[in-house]
């Protein structure tokens, strides 16, 4: 008997190495990529055995066909400020149709009752699913290694540095890789329910020190710039970004500036068996992007 996985927001950073990940293993798993967009679903379909669904909260129907006959979903919606509701949306619609378990993509400082929006945000969302009676696993990754190459490579490439008001804070860096490895053993074998996952890299590390990393992998200097938040905030305005969403990134830069993002977990070794990825090897892997 075959096993259906939905994996939601499957074009995102996480969302397509899960997909990925799950289409390479051996057995009779089923993937279903949910995507906002079938045309951004598009390079999904070189994988092998995955079937793209287009998931539209506008559209009950979209929902309803990319849950049917869904066994287990991995959850993850985009940051917006309707993400709290979307995600409810799509955990009502599990419920519906009979989802035996939720694999949910969270963050690092959910359990904190006080904490930051990002946090805050995260962890109504975890409670919705406890109560909602399916069995699930919650995810809690520190800031992800793929951030450089979607926010910092553009000014890299260019001028051979990136800004950000993070000063010598160091964090817990992890490769999305790793974050995907952890949720595909959690959607595919047993002893994972009940579980809340800290997911970070091998290591903590400064924008310096990163600098120091992309200045040896590239050959190239690269310097990172310590910027001042009024600046930082300025620059997010005229990118277009909301301002709710400028202040809630504003928010935890102040957390990895302070120290209080580098916290190192055991996780990815204790959960795949094997270790996670450090910075250098991740940059390594993505040096073209820096280029």
């Amino acid at each position: 008997m075959h096993t259906t996985i939905l994996v939601t927001g499957a074009t995102g950073t996480v969302g397509r190495e899960v997909v990925k990940q799950l289409s390479m293993l051996d057995g009779d798993i089923r993937v279903r990529a949910g995507v906002h967009s079938l045309i951004k679903g598009e390079n999904l379909k070189r994988l092998p055995d995955v079937e793209i669904v287009e998931i539209d909260f506008e559209e009950p129907e979209s929902l309803h066909a990319a849950f049917t006959h869904a066994d287990k979903v991995c959850m993850i919606v985009p940051f917006a400020d309707d993400q709290v509701q979307m995600a409810k949306t799509l955990i009502d619609e599990a419920k519906k149709a009979g989802v035996k378990h939720i694999v949910s993509l969270s963050a690092m400082g959910a359990d904190a009752e006080h904490g930051i929006l990002m946090g805050r945000m995260h962890r109504e969302v975890e409670e919705y699913i406890k109560q909602s009676g399916i069995s699930y696993t919650f995810l809690r990754p520190s800031s992800f290694m793929q951030n450089y190459i979607d926010y910092s490579a553009e000014s890299i490439k260019k001028e051979g540095r990136f800004y950000m008001p993070t000063g010598d804070g160091k964090v817990s860096y992890v490769d999305a890789r790793d974050i995907a490895a952890v949720g595909v053993e959690a959607l595919t074998s047993a002893g994972h329910e009940g579980k809340a996952y800290e997911i970070t890299g091998p290591e903590a590390l400064s924008n310096y020190e990163v600098a120091q990393l992309l200045s040896e992998v590239t050959g190239k200097q690269i310097e990172f710039e310590d910027v001042p938040e009024p600046a930082a905030k300025k620059a997010m305005a005229e990118e277009g970004m909301p301002e709710w969403m400028a202040d809630a990134l504003l928010e935890l830069y102040k957390v990895y500036k302070a120290g209080h993002a580098a916290k190192l977990t055991s996780t990815v070794q204790e959960v795949t068996g094997r270790k996670p990825h450090t910075m250098r090897q991740f940059l390594e892997d993505h040096k073209d992007c820096f280029m």
